[in-house]
């Protein structure tokens, strides 16, 4: 019997702007700015190409680099768009900016437009993360015993005390990568809470448009699927 749609997605949280993976393992998502490559001159990029050689050759961890494209949201624009119009004292102008968010609402509505975003994923693996810890007490309930309130808050103290080591040597990955893109010339923020939760939504929905827009670095340009 298939199991329950959260069993198939590996994420088991989020917290300090980091994914939480079921199995143990962290995750730091980084928006980063595109740039115009071919408008730059032979020597620029020349000396770009040069520079994410040397930034690839000096990490010695794996990173995943995803590019995203998705359904631009226009409701905030259509929006403030309907606030002008209330505030244009003349109605010529008014007329003229309910016509032009007419053209926008209905040219989105007839073509796919697109944003295009990219993602660095760098991941941490805490030693031991893959190894079972369960044994004949913990797989047969009966057989183990419950843990008193000093054991869960020992536990819980324990666990967060560990997370918060583990998420130090996760953001010493993360600055690494960030000096190593910002020497290209790239512009690099890492995402937080809510815009991990907005991301993953985004990927989990790929046929719907976005919640709402996620501020990005520059030059992520917009482009019509045709």
């Amino acid at each position: 019997m298939p199991g329950n749609t959260q069993d198939l997605v590996g994420v088991g949280g989020i917290k300090d702007s980091t994914i939480i993976m079921k199995d143990g393992s962290l995750r730091q998502i980084m928006l980063v700015g595109g740039l115009n490559f071919q408008l730059k001159d032979e020597e620029e990029q020349d000396s770009i190409s040069a520079a994410y050689q040397n930034f690839l050759n000096s990490i010695d961890f794996g990173i995943q680099i995803v590019v995203h494209s998705r359904k631009v949201n226009i409701d905030k624009y259509l929006k403030n768009l309907d606030d002008k119009i209330k505030e244009e004292p003349s109605p010529l102008l008014q007329n003229q900016i309910n016509e032009y968010k007419e053209f926008i609402r209905q040219f989105v509505q007839d073509h796919d437009i697109m944003s295009k975003a990219f993602f660095v994923v760098v991941p941490f693996y805490p030693v031991g993360v893959a190894a079972s810890t369960g044994g004949v007490t913990s797989a047969i309930p009966f057989l183990s015993k419950k843990p008193t309130e000093d054991q869960k808050k020992a536990t819980a103290a324990e666990n967060d005390a560990e997370f918060k080591k583990n998420l130090e040597q996760l953001g010493q990955r993360v600055d690494q990568v960030i000096q190593g893109l910002s020497s290209v010339g790239m512009e690099v923020l890492v995402a937080n809470d809510e815009q991990l939760v907005e991301l993953l939504y985004n990927f989990y929905n790929p046929e719907s448009t976005e919640k709402e827009d996620i501020v990005l670095p520059s030059e992520n340009k917009p482009e019509e699927n045709n």
